[in-house]
């Protein structure tokens, strides 16, 4: 009975000195009830998705359009989930190289892919070996955005307009610098219309292009209005016509390049969320639904406005017929261009 006693005792003292170290970490705030109930690998399993941290892979360096989109959607999600959202840079291939991881990641929603019609319909008609499938590879979550692109040149380059610059290509050897295939396309759409041979220079990213062209190494581009539309207003570029279908409200003077000088040219890009394949479809129900409400905060419509693109959200399956259909009109594109595949 003694034994019995002193052991209950003891029990009783030591469940008294747990309880008072429990209350002492939380008052410190060294513990919460949160971390207690999900763990730190929690996942779609184990609890309510999202509850650890997302990463978004993008294809292109820091600085490009798709990674500003990319960090302004990310900032939203934590504001909404309070959950950690970390963009991962995997620039090169054409994007390709942050395919392949995304591609490669677990299906779990954890990892993101924020991507281009590059990767998803242009790629496959301008590579013969690609290392991913744009289609089977991918869950299509939903599309984000609709751009267009600049024409700039280094401001040595005598050309005031499109005609001009067609002219000038003709008299010498001009070179392009593209970091994306909308941009390479771009470029060779311009070449195929004004029946002129430029000098591709290929680039990991486009700012980087950018970065050259106002060096001088490089005559021009064909780009995204965020890596280019700084360089001009800073005087440092010359703008000769934006690629929409009509003028940008963001530099209302410049013509398109259709009305300058080259009647029907037109081209676009978009940006849009993919999950490896196989993930679950509440997870990827769960992450449009984010993205949707992200898309509507002003921080990220200003973003999108002040980098001349268009809000074109989706659904999943939306996003999947349009990513069809652009599969094909990018190859048609490509094959008018005369590019061959590497």
């Amino acid at each position: 009975m003694t034994l019995v006693r002193r052991s209950a005792r003891r029990s009783a003292g030591n469940a008294a000195r747990r309880s008072l170290v429990l209350a002492a970490a939380l008052a410190a705030g060294l513990a919460t009830p949160a971390v207690f109930a999900q763990g730190p690998q929690a996942g779609p399993a184990s609890g309510p998705y999202p509850s650890r941290p997302i990463t978004i892979i993008v294809g292109t360096s820091a600085g490009s359009t798709t990674d500003g989109l990319a960090r302004a959607i990310g900032q939203e999600i934590t504001t909404e989930t309070r959950i950690p959202v970390i963009v991962d840079n995997k620039a090169g291939a054409s994007g390709g190289i942050a395919a392949q991881a995304a591609a490669r990641a677990p299906a779990d929603g954890y990892t993101v892919f924020i991507t281009t019609n590059t990767t998803q319909a242009a790629n496959p008609h301008l590579f013969r070996k690609l290392g991913y499938d744009p289609v089977k590879d991918f869950a299509p979550v939903g599309a984000l955005v609709k751009g267009y692109l600049l024409l700039v040149t280094n401001p040595r380059i005598p050309a005031r307009n499109v005609t001009e610059l067609a002219a000038a290509a003709k008299k010498q050897q001009l070179t392009f610098g593209a970091g994306s295939s909308s941009a390479r396309v771009a470029s060779e759409l311009f070449q195929q219309m004004t029946r002129t041979q430029l000098t591709y220079v290929p680039y990991k990213a486009n700012p980087q292009a950018i970065v050259d062209l106002v060096g001088g190494q490089i005559d021009l581009m064909i780009v995204d209005l965020t890596t280019s539309l700084p360089q001009v207003k800073a005087g440092k570029l010359k703008a000769l016509g934006v690629s929409s279908p009509k003028r940008s409200p963001l530099v209302p003077d410049l013509p398109t390049i259709s009305e300058a000088g080259l009647p029907g040219y037109e081209i676009s890009y978009w940006n849009a969320v993919y999950l490896p394949a196989g993930t679950p479809a509440p997870v990827v129900e769960r992450l449009n639904a984010l993205m949707q409400k992200a898309m509507t905060a002003p921080a990220v419509r200003r973003f999108v406005e002040q980098n001349g693109m268009e809000p074109f959200t989706s659904t999943p399956a939306e996003l999947a017929a349009f990513q069809a259909a652009e599969y094909k009109r990018w190859g048609e594109v490509i094959r008018t261009a005369g590019i061959q595949p590497e």
